[in-house]
């Protein structure tokens, strides 16, 4: 049985997002260096094709705290404990990719990337109906964004060398197993073919 050919990318249909790769949680997953080294690589390709860079952070003000409900299991204790002020280093974005002129930037204050932020009227304004998604961790940021996005009828890729996971094994389980049926799942080697082709 042959694999289906992936879709062709339009690069000024095509935004690259870069989820949550922040100093706090970058150092989190292993080998992370060569985690962002990937995805800067893959920041590059878009660039020069003429495709969008989208960055994602979470991070929250004393406003976004006080309105956390008890009933959030995650996010009322990041309230109760004061973390990840957006001001604080923590929350900043990995200098290594840090954004450019252009580019756009997201502050998010749960899990996905697009229901407490303009991400996908910041998209659809710029005419972008493909995104191509990176992110730590897969099991939180990607995992949402992706259900998100795909319920938008976006298309949609996973960066596979530019995701990770606290947990390598859920990793695995959810690129292998459960993106396949809402996302074309291509590394960053594809993904440069993929623009060249373009």
């Amino acid at each position: 049985m042959t694999t289906p050919a992936l879709p062709e990318i339009d690069p000024k249909r095509t935004a690259l997002l870069a989820m949550d790769f922040q100093n706090g949680i970058v150092a989190s997953v292993s080998e992370p260096d060569a985690l962002v080294e990937r995805v800067k690589g893959a920041i590059a390709d878009v660039r020069v094709a003429g495709g969008t860079i989208g960055y994602v952070r979470v991070a929250f003000t004393e406003d976004d705290w006080a309105k956390i409900p008890d009933t959030n299991k995650t996010f009322s204790g990041v309230a109760a404990a004061k973390m990840m002020h957006h001001e604080d280093d923590v929350t900043q974005i990995d200098e290594r990719i840090a954004p450019e002129d252009g580019d756009i930037v997201v502050r998010k204050i749960r899990f996905g990337s697009v229901s407490t932020t303009d991400l996908d009227e910041q998209l659809r304004d710029r005419g972008i109906d493909t995104v191509i998604l990176s992110g730590i961790s897969t099991s939180g940021v990607v995992l949402s964004t992706l259900i998100d996005v795909a319920d938008r009828d976006y298309r949609v890729y996973v960066l596979t060398d530019g995701v990770a996971d606290h947990n390598p094994d859920v990793n695995r389980i959810l690129v292998d197993e459960v993106f396949p049926s809402r996302a074309h799942l291509i590394d960053t080697a594809q993904l440069a073919e993929l623009l060249k082709a373009a």
